[in-house]
């Protein structure tokens, strides 16, 4: 089961134990359970609430075996069903967190270190013509 956290909403797990955010905005106390969904429905997740929202999004994969205080039901959403965690999702039930991009796909090393040399590689080259237009205009 998976689920679209903030990286702040995370990070704050990682000090306290627990991730106890509903959705964007929303905490458990509040919505009565964590919103969750299967990996086939991470992307519609996305595209509906988290698209344009501005922060740095992490998906979590909770493996439901290893929930301490809470109980998943999958109960229908429209035309689908979804699973809801009913309680807080302890840390040790997140089994791995990964990077999402803009368009909601999860970051692999490789492509983060692809992005980061293209980056590199654009400010070389703009460093590069800068110091050619000074060597011609000192010429």
């Amino acid at each position: 089961m998976f689920h679209i956290a903030t990286a702040a909403d995370w990070r704050r797990t990682l000090g306290t134990g627990t991730y106890t955010t509903s959705t964007v905005g929303r905490t458990l106390e509040e919505e009565g359970f964590i919103h969750a969904s299967r990996r086939d429905q991470v992307q519609g997740v996305f595209d509906r609430y988290y698209r344009g929202l501005g922060e740095h999004l992490v998906l979590l994969r909770i493996d439901p075996t290893r929930l301490t205080d809470a109980e998943v039901r999958v109960e229908p959403v429209g035309e689908d069903t979804y699973p809801h965690v009913y309680g807080p999702i302890n840390r040790s039930a997140v089994v791995d967190v990964s990077p999402l991009n803009r368009r909601g796909g999860v970051e692999t090393l490789l492509s983060l270190w692809l992005t980061g040399m293209a980056v590199r590689m654009g400010i070389a080259l703009a460093v590069m013509v800068l110091v050619a237009v000074l060597v011609l205009v000192a010429l």
